[in-house]
């Protein structure tokens, strides 16, 4: 015994009917046979037939038929109305169908900043040993313990009145949060800055306190990875930048999504480049730069981007 579910259960019909016992129905006396070759419908395209043999004995409508204005919006009564709906359905979809897409939005999606190189190779004496770079590993991996088992506890911690933390998408104040005003505003602090007895965290930058990286989710550390990284491929290496990019890494979840893996490669080819232009082994930049580049390739595996002894 075939039921109409049996054939038609994926048609978009049986989704908007709102009746399921006009699907699930049986009427046997109705399929006599899956094949048959009764007369062609006249309102079914014949381009369409000879593609798609007919598997279900449909008569074509008759003068004297009830349901000849039957309404495509209306849902089907019997086997039959279905089967009608199915056939004026076909009948009004064009043979040709032509997407309309707009360039314009294809091209301010498309990524154009998409760069496949490793990184630079650094300059003679400036790349660290192997020895070190499985230090620096080891430590990190010890750090990350460490905030992964406290996490809980500071995250139920009351920040003080002075810490007010941006809106996830707020580029702009992340930036000022974490940099401080005088350093994403490219300003030097003032002599009166300089000898002020207490910290200004609003021109300084807020240290990335574990009261404060612990209450940030993995998509909002994904994004301040995102607004931090971008403001460096414009900028130099600032000491606030790399403790929070540090901090940020240490809470980045294993594995990892693939914009986070895009985010992190980028950050360690723009420290290499970055170091390429040093002059100076004693500069105080190299040092971080060096971690940053180890902590991607050597901790999260993108060991095409590693320093080679």
């Amino acid at each position: 015994m075939v039921t109409v579910a049996h054939i038609c259960r994926h048609h978009p019909l049986c989704l908007q009917t709102g009746d399921p016992r006009a699907a699930t129905r049986v009427y046997p006396e109705f399929i006599p046979s899956l094949v048959s070759d009764l007369p062609r419908d006249p309102e079914m395209k014949p381009a369409v037939e000879e593609l798609m043999p007919r598997l279900l004995p449909v008569e074509p409508r008759g003068e004297d038929d009830e349901d000849e204005d039957y309404s495509l919006m209306e849902p089907p009564r019997n086997p039959r109305e279905y089967l009608r709906h199915v056939q004026r359905e076909a009948s009004l979809c064009p043979e040709v169908v032509v997407a309309q897409i707009d360039p314009k939005k294809l091209k301010k999606n498309q990524s154009v900043n998409v760069s496949l190189t490793g990184c630079q190779a650094a300059p003679q004496g400036f790349s660290p040993s192997l020895r070190w770079q499985q230090q620096q590993v080891s430590n990190f991996s010890e750090v990350r313990q460490s905030v992964a088992k406290h996490r809980q506890h500071w995250r139920a911690q009351f920040l003080d009145d002075n810490v007010v933390m941006p809106k996830p998408d707020d580029e702009d104040g992340w930036k000022r949060f974490c940099l401080g005003e005088n350093v994403n505003l490219d300003i030097s602090p003032s002599e009166g800055d300089t000898v002020s007895p207490g910290l200004d965290y609003v021109k300084m930058g807020f240290p990335p306190f574990l009261s404060i990286i612990s209450k940030l989710s993995q998509s909002t550390i994904s994004a301040v990875l995102e607004y931090l990284i971008s403001w460096f491929e414009e900028r130099d290496f600032v000491p606030q930048l790399g403790r929070w990019l540090y901090a940020l890494l240490a809470c980045l979840e294993k594995p990892l999504l693939p914009e986070a893996h895009s985010l992190i490669r980028q950050l360690a080819r723009r420290c290499s480049a970055v170091r390429a232009d040093l002059e100076d082994k004693d500069d105080e930049r190299l040092s971080a730069l060096n971690l940053m580049i180890c902590i991607v390739a050597r901790y999260f595996e993108q060991n095409d981007l590693a320093d080679k002894e």
